[in-house]
Order: structure tokens, then C-alpha cells, then sequence
């Protein structure tokens, strides 16, 4: 996992609430194996049959940010969702609320979910439909949103911000403890089951 400091870029304004993963991805693309190449199917339903949508407007194109209602990532607790989003090119999610799975499946990639008040979410909706080229600095550091006229700080659990702010995956989390792992091995009796090295 790259590490998540802070990003700077525009937003794409998804003015729509309880948002569920099968929206966001819908079930006949889950076959992959793969983490990759999800990203062309995000929104698909809402993008081939509204071509007003937002992610379909040449103006969003590039955008890195996805701004949406409360309750986003709802619904199933595919990984998939938080993988399209990524895949697709987006670093931060910010809403006022996000579905308890989602959340925790995006922080796990290092795609950031940003919970704002509502009013706050609101005003970012509006910036983003009245200027598309307008830019957002998301700062973890600093737990602060910031656009011209905006100032926002956030909340996030610690534990989740320094795996971002690190680039640890559950992975590098165990690796930290490498040591004593292998002093652990080294102790072990002889007749007890191992894992061959690869």
C-alpha cells in the first residue's frame, strides 16, 4: 500500500445518499481475482443508462476526489466497491457518513474516507457543480480538508491514520514484527508442522 500523506485534486460531485456497493459495482463484475481492472465498471447501471451522470460529463474527467451523500458505500460488504473506486482513479471518498464495511475495506487499500458534516459535504457539492476545476487539498497530516473559502478539519481513528500515513497493509503490519517471528520459528520444536520457504 502506497503511503497516504495528503492529495490534491478535483472533485467529482455524486449528489446522491445511501449509495450501496451494488451501485458502485455492480455483482456480475465480481468474477475477477484480481485487485485491477474494476475501475472501468464503476457506476455501471448509472453510467450507461444516464448520460448526465456525473463520472460520464467531460468536465469530471480526472477527478480524484468523490464527494457523495450520507451513507455512502452501503449494502454488501464486497471488497470490490472500494476497489473500482481506487481503480478508477480516485485517492479520497468524503461524505457525511459512509456503510461501516466500505469504510474500513477502503482504509485497508489506502483510499481514504473522509467524514465531513453534511452542510459541510454540501458546500463541497456546490463548489464542485459551479467551478469542475476547482482543487481540494485532503491533508491526513493535518486531518484537515482545504479548497479556497474552505476550511475543514476531520476525524479519522488513529490506528487507521498511521497504517495510511506508513503504507501499512495488514501484510507490512506483520512484517514489522519479522524478528521476533523468526526468533519464535527458531525455538520451535522439530516435529512440529512448517512452512517451506519459497
Amino acid at each position: 500500500m502506497e503511503p497516504f500523506r495528503r492529495h490534491r485534486g478535483r472533485m467529482a460531485p455524486l449528489d446522491r445518499a445511501n449509495v450501496d456497493t451494488d451501485q458502485i459495482i455492480p455483482k456480475q463484475f465480481l468474477k475477477r481475482i484480481e485487485r485491477s481492472g474494476f475501475g472501468p465498471f464503476l457506476f455501471h447501471d448509472w453510467r450507461r443508462t444516464d448520460p448526465d451522470f456525473v463520472l460520464n460529463r467531460p468536465e469530471y474527467r480526472g477527478a480524484t476526489i468523490l464527494v457523495a451523500g450520507p451513507n455512502f458505500g452501503c449494502g454488501s460488504s464486497r471488497e470490490h466497491a472500494a476497489w473500482s473506486i481506487q481503480d478508477a482513479g480516485f485517492k479520497v471518498v468524503i461524505a457525511p457518513s459512509f456503510g461501516d464495511i466500505f469504510a474500513t475495506n477502503s482504509l485497508e487499500i489506502g483510499l481514504l474516507p473522509v467524514r465531513l458534516p453534511e452542510p459541510s459535504v454540501r458546500r463541497l457539492l456546490d463548489l464542485a457543480r459551479e467551478d469542475p476545476t476547482v482543487e481540494v487539498s485532503v491533508d491526513l497530516e493535518a486531518r484537515t480538508v482545504t479548497a479556497e473559502g474552505f476550511d475543514e478539519r476531520f476525524e479519522i481513528d488513529p490506528f487507521a491514520r498511521d497504517c495510511l500515513l506508513n503504507g501499512w497493509d495488514k501484510v507490512a503490519l506483520t512484517l514489522r514484527h519479522e524478528p521476533d517471528i523468526a526468533a519464535y520459528e527458531a525455538r520451535r520444536a522439530v516435529w512440529l508442522p512448517r512452512l517451506a520457504a519459497s
